[in-house]
């Protein structure tokens, strides 16, 4: 571990932690009994409301998918049968094929060269512990690589001549990830990479070299070219830098692509040869979002964020040279999914406002734009979808901060005196997009002014944005989140009834959520925290081992920066908490252990403030299952309704 403790020295001293601070221990099931599990199990909802919800998650996409080698199918994820499955279309828009069933997250990862199998990832129960499986691309049984207990194995590659599919999995140290080979053949298993961190294949050549990468935080990473014949480990770029890397190889031997906002403040696509950087791309105020390259190094696709809408680019990988790409009007999002083992067909994803993502696949040789698969609208006009609208609130030290704005037809006047709902994404190095949103237009057909900001911290509004917040330095920019609620108030309405502002959110908008409620008590009318952190140094303590190590500099050391970590979190200031709050948890979450509901479940009935508490016995970090989904979102907007209006 390169920054701060040693794993060994940071895993003893919070195994002293735990004893002084008096708090929960533990993750999963086995921290909680089955009586708590009961006792706060989801009430059933009322049937209109739970109708209106399941009428509204009908509309959706499935995923763009990979393409057969031969042309004539396509394979991708959909959760029209209530959990995420494989599907198989033969053909564009023709009828699809479901491949997987039961109730746990399944998803296509891979397809192998000669097209006899695909590669599936499945979950159990929001564990995030997935394992792998091989199917026949015909359907049939699953044969398993490898599931195992509290282990994550997960698809690196398959190679050029579908003999071997490499996967990394942290069975040996739950900390680190080595990678193996497996045969597809004889169904065997070679350890090819084994040092302790946390690496990952991010790129390969058919000789055998991987292009590793070694993540040291959540976003830094140093690169290395790994030859197992030699077993040769030559350093690439990062090394000792915690800098932020996406690295490829490029069409040349000894040249990579890289992504990084390393020379300025947004993420530029370079050329890197002899330890010079070439940039490839504009040299633009918007960050290079996502780039790859095909498996025959003839073309680059990189997408760029332009505040929250995404614009994509093709360049030749050896001339860097401007090609054209269809023109999808007035879409919101255009990009890339996946590119065919040859390089001739790209699946593109376009999306706006009123219309669910569509698939394409496009012949670059041809120009020829084919559409597969049909988004699902049943019974609905997607002409009532409120589009997002791009506007900003003033900090208070004087940034404007974006956000995000969807109003009802009957709210379009700012002065009107809605309800107001105001959701804080994750991450926190997230970004809130504009685009086609079911989950918001929820809120909307319920009367609410839906808000989603990004402050400080977020992603896509260059480096000194998304770092404004590591640590420490969040003390510094956590009040974006009650000065969105001030601005509100002074700007909106009409200026003589009160204006009801709600706030919620999943993960580190969970963690805002309760934050907001306490340290910035009656900033917000009403909260709900869905899976959020309640304490910042029982979630170190308590978090999946992998993710503890990537987080410290995230929000900061547990020693040295222990007394930020108590103000920063929202157990200190429960004693100030005046407004309803409700808690939704995933009792198998990996990320938010369930103790962190819990404890500040107990304090909200000690104090008796109003209050309700859901846990979901068989999810983790959010709902996946579509019953779950239904009642976690029909209690918040049945909350909000209550306290807001």
């Amino acid at each position: 571990m390169k920054n701060g403790l040693s794993i060994l020295s940071f895993f003893l001293v919070l195994f002293i932690a735990s004893f002084s601070i008096g708090q929960y221990q533990g993750l999963g099931q086995q921290s909680v009994t089955e009586e708590t599990i009961k006792k706060y199990a989801p009430p059933a909802l009322e049937k209109d409301l739970s109708r209106s919800i399941q009428n509204k998650l009908d509309i959706r996409a499935p995923s763009l998918g990979i393409l057969h080698p031969n042309k004539r199918s396509l394979f991708f994820n959909w959760k029209v049968s209530g959990s995420q499955q494989v599907w198989r279309i033969d053909g564009p828009k023709s009828f699809p094929v479901q491949l997987t069933a039961g109730e746990d997250s399944t998803y296509v990862v891979g397809l192998s060269p000669d097209g006899k199998w695909i590669v599936i990832s499945r979950d159990f129960g929001g564990e995030e512990n997935p394992g792998l499986y091989l199917m026949s691309t015909n359907g049939g049984p699953l044969v398993k690589i490898q599931h195992k207990e509290k282990v994550q194995t997960s698809l690196e590659f398959i190679s050029t001549d579908s003999k071997y599919l490499y996967y990394r999995s942290n069975e040996l140290e739950n900390t680190s990830y080595a990678i193996y080979r497996y045969d597809l053949n004889n169904k065997t298993t070679e350890t090819v990479f084994s040092q302790k961190g946390i690496w990952s294949v991010v790129d390969y050549k058919d000789d055998g070299r991987l292009l590793l990468s070694l993540a040291i935080t959540n976003l830094a990473s140093e690169v290395y070219e790994w030859n197992p014949a030699t077993k040769e480990l030559k350093p690439v770029l990062g090394q000792g830098e915690k800098e932020e890397y996406d690295v490829n190889f490029s069409a040349k031997e000894n040249e990579y692509l890289v992504s990084t906002p390393k020379f300025g403040e947004f993420r530029r696509l370079y050329l890197y040869k002899g330890k010079e950087y070439k940039p490839i791309s504009a040299d633009i105020k918007f960050d290079v979002s996502n780039y790859s390259i095909d498996k025959q190094r003839k073309n680059i696709y990189y997408t760029v964020n332009e505040g929250g809408y995404t614009k994509l680019k093709w360049i030749d990988a050896k001339t860097f040279k401007e090609n054209k790409l269809p023109d999808f009007k007035n879409a919101d999002h255009v990009y890339v999914g996946s590119v065919s083992r040859d390089g001739k067909d790209i699946i593109l994803g376009v999306e706006n406002a009123q219309a669910p993502r569509t698939s394409y696949v496009f012949n670059i040789a041809l120009k020829k734009l084919t559409q597969w698969v049909v988004p699902s609208a049943p019974e609905a006009d997607l002409t009532t979808f409120v589009p997002a609208k791009l506007e900003y609130f003033d900090s208070r030290d004087g940034v404007k901060i974006p956000m995000f704005v969807r109003r009802p037809m009957t709210c379009v006047d700012i002065k009107s005196n809605c309800p107001i709902v105001v959701h804080f994404h994750g991450g926190p190095e997230a970004q809130t997009e504009a685009g086609f949103s079911v989950f918001a237009q929820l809120f909307v057909d319920a009367g609410f002014v839906f808000v989603e900001p990004n402050v400080r911290g977020s992603d896509g509004y260059g480096k000194t944005w998304i770092n404004s917040d590591n640590g420490a330095l969040r003390l510094n920019v956590i009040t974006d989140i009650e000065d969105a609620s001030v601005f509100m108030r002074k700007n909106w309405g009409d200026g003589k009834n009160p204006l009801k502002i709600g706030i919620m959110g999943w993960s580190y908008g969970g963690y805002s959520t309760l934050y907001a409620m306490t340290k910035f008590a009656g900033a917000y009318d009403a909260g709900v925290s869905l899976v959020g952190m309640s304490n910042l140094e029982t979630f170190l303590l308590n978090t999946a081992p992998y993710r503890r190590a990537l987080r410290i500099p995230e929000y900061g050391d547990p020693i040295k920066d222990k007394e930020a970590l108590k103000k920063l979190s929202a157990v200190t200031y429960f004693d100030q908490i005046k407004s309803p709050l409700m808690i939704v948890q995933g009792v198998n979450d990996p990320r938010v252990p369930v103790g962190e509901a819990l404890q500040i479940q107990s304090i909200l009935e000690n104090k008796k403030i109003p209050s309700k508490l859901i846990l979901f016995a068989d999810e983790g970090h959010g709902t996946k299952k579509r019953g779950n989904n239904v009642l976690e979102l029909g209690h918040t907007i049945l909350f909000f309704k209550q306290n807001l209006k």
